[in-house]
């Protein structure tokens, strides 16, 4: 039903349990999806969104589903008034190179970095929102969010390297000499 639009309306559901706190190890199930997705916007022909056979033929309870809308609706409706087709370019070669970008929020969002997948996870969510309904402008401030939260990882990640990673090295001598002298 949604055809080319698929991959946004994939990365939107997949970011919104990514937008809260979540306890460790849940980025790494959360996050495997989106890497998924990603992968395939970016290096795939097809214009659709691949889903193995079981997934395909998976049907919501209709109870559950109507439940899920009915707190759905209002929100969507105060969204598309913000949210409409303008500055969009469908054209494919975008949306691959969309895709790369997405890969690389999403293998941040999939690192256990203790409150690291929220920022790129809202990056994924407006492009992908940007994306469904054809808004231009959604999305490349999904792209200028997912930038600057690739920047902040980035420079984080590198002091932690170059900092905290040589720290605890030069300490384990002294803890090394206190662990021998426990036990000796």
């Amino acid at each position: 039903a949604m055809d080319d639009r698929s991959f946004g309306a994939f990365l939107v559901v997949f970011c919104l349990p990514n937008l809260v706190p979540l306890p460790p190890g849940a980025t790494f199930i959360l996050g495997l999806p989106l890497v998924f997705i990603a992968c395939q916007m970016a290096f795939s022909r097809l214009d659709t969104i691949w889903l193995p056979k079981r997934l395909r033929d998976y049907a919501f309870d209709n109870k559950a589903f109507s439940a899920v809308l009915d707190k759905f609706i209002p929100w969507m409706n105060k969204a598309e008034r913000i949210i409409k087709p303008r500055l969009f370019n469908g054209n494919r070669m975008i949306e691959r190179v969309l895709g790369i970008f997405a890969l690389i929020l999403a293998i941040i969002v999939f690192l256990p970095i203790p409150l690291g997948n929220m920022g790129p996870s809202l990056a994924l969510a407006l492009m992908g929102l940007g994306m469904t309904e054809r808004d231009g402008v959604i999305m490349w401030l999904g792209v200028i969010i997912g930038v600057i939260f690739s920047v902040i990882v980035s420079y984080v990640g590198y002091e932690i390297i170059t900092t905290v990673i040589p720290y605890i090295i030069s300490q384990i001598p002294y803890y090394w000499h206190l662990f021998l002298n426990f036990f000796g």
